[in-house]
């Protein structure tokens, strides 16, 4: 009876150590799922070399994700809340920090992430794309874009690295429209 009871025991840590697994596999594929973003992740992020041709030591994945906390925490100090403009609806959303995603990447001069905020007014959560500039050994945040509101993108990116506006159909025409304010 023993030895049934180990046998189960067994049986059931490989079950859990499989599931853990596959869903380990699957919150990495939400996050990167698809052609969200152009460009390149950054090589250090991965445990990669610097990449030939590069002037002096470049930020790592860990550096910029801070920068863009800090800045997110800085901006915030005044209100309490992280003031985003949003140019669909014209005005400011208020939002708090939830977390600034893992995958850093690089498109032309700017760095990039995604991180999630919740508008602390309606409760909607909205990933928003941070670029951060490396210059004279500093880092800063040079733009800021609201990507998705409530999973919902609002553009997206070509093979180009180029923002590409989400079309909507015109209610009842058949035509498609470019939504306002997703434009680069």
């Amino acid at each position: 009876m023993k030895e049934g009871s180990q046998m189960k025991k067994i049986s059931c840590f490989i079950l859990a150590l499989i599931a853990a697994v596959c869903f380990t596999q699957f919150s990495y594929a939400a996050e990167h799922g698809g052609k969200e973003h152009g460009g390149t992740s950054t090589e250090k992020e991965h445990g990669g070399v610097e990449p030939k041709g590069s002037q002096g030591a470049q930020p790592t994945a860990q550096n910029i994700r801070q920068t863009m906390k800090d800045y997110v925490l800085e901006k915030s100090k005044k209100t309490g809340t992280f003031d985003v403009h949003d140019p669909e609806t014209g005005k400011t959303r208020k939002l708090s920090l939830v977390r600034v995603h893992e995958r850093v990447g690089k498109t032309g001069e700017y760095y990039y992430s995604c991180a999630d905020f919740t508008d602390t007014e309606t409760g909607k959560l909205l990933d928003l794309d941070l670029d951060v500039e490396h210059k004279n050994g500093k880092l800063s945040v040079v733009d800021v874009r609201i990507h998705k509101v409530n999973g919902k993108e609002r553009y997206t990116y070509d093979e180009n690295d180029n923002r590409i506006p989400i079309m909507e159909e015109k209610k009842g025409s058949g035509m498609m429209e470019e939504k306002k304010g997703s434009g680069n």
